[in-house]
């Protein structure tokens, strides 16, 4: 795990489940953590845990879907500790139900989040990069980014998104020594099927995350693997899931 120690990491979503963990393990590593969600109690009481225990650690409130929050996160990065290292676009929600349910709030929700909360990001962090010739854009897709299954359309839409997104970035910022990855877990114990609203489908993931889901820290070493690779080591794609997990 070296090649933390030091670095000022930004991670969205970081109120709960891949985020939350994330930031703690990394904290314990020696990262600078800034730490961003809607959830302004549940972020700040984190950061304090971190402070505690003798990490640094700032919390500001963000939407992801509002791109003025998210530009106010990382620009409070550098502000803070004088750089951004490692952007982690990890907010998102997995509101699964089949189109025929027509959910299409949950759609727009999806959309804004999963994919314009991963633009936002980068069009935040770019800037600080390009400058100091720096820095790894870490985004989330999903093993749903790989595969389809029925219920799944608008979520896996986003995820295959991500990846794209993130695709297109690794070929643009080769004169700027920016490494970008996307990490696709599988089943992992989040939050995450609380964002299932369909009452028939939430139950069926319930029961299949109750089976099959490992523990989060699982995505959080992927991370500092991605991390702590040496700067000419640029760790692309990452795709996990419980060994026993079929798809």
């Amino acid at each position: 795990m070296e090649n933390i120690e030091g670095k000022v990491v930004v991670i969205t979503g970081a109120s709960s489940g891949f985020g939350k963990i994330t930031a703690e393990y990394l904290s314990e590593r020696g990262a600078l953590v800034v730490l961003g969600a809607r959830s302004t109690k549940k972020i700040e009481a984190i950061a304090n845990e971190i402070i505690s225990k003798g990490g640094k650690a700032v919390a500001i409130t963000t939407d992801v879907t509002d791109k003025n929050q998210v530009k106010k996160l990382v620009d409070t990065a550098v502000t803070e500790f004088g750089k951004i290292d490692v952007l982690l676009n990890n907010a998102g929600i997995m509101p699964l139900s089949p189109l025929e349910y027509l959910k299409i709030e949950d759609w727009d929700q999806c959309i804004d989040i999963n994919i314009k909360g991963v633009l936002y990001g980068i069009a935040a962090a770019l800037p600080y990069m390009k400058e100091q010739k720096s820095g790894q854009i870490i985004s989330v897709s999903s093993v749903a980014g790989h595969t389809i299954n029925p219920g799944g359309a608008i979520y896996s839409a986003t995820k295959f998104s991500v990846r794209v997104i993130s695709e297109a970035l690794r070929q643009e910022v080769k004169p700027y020594n920016i490494r970008t990855a996307v990490i696709s877990p599988g089943a992992v114990d989040t939050g995450l099927p609380e964002s299932v609203t369909a009452g028939d489908v939430a139950e069926g993931i319930k029961q299949f995350y109750a089976e099959y889901a490992i523990p989060a820290d699982s995505f959080a070493r992927a991370v500092a693997f991605a991390m702590s690779q040496p700067e000419d080591v640029d760790v692309n794609e990452i795709v996990f899931r419980p060994t026993k997990q079929q798809r």
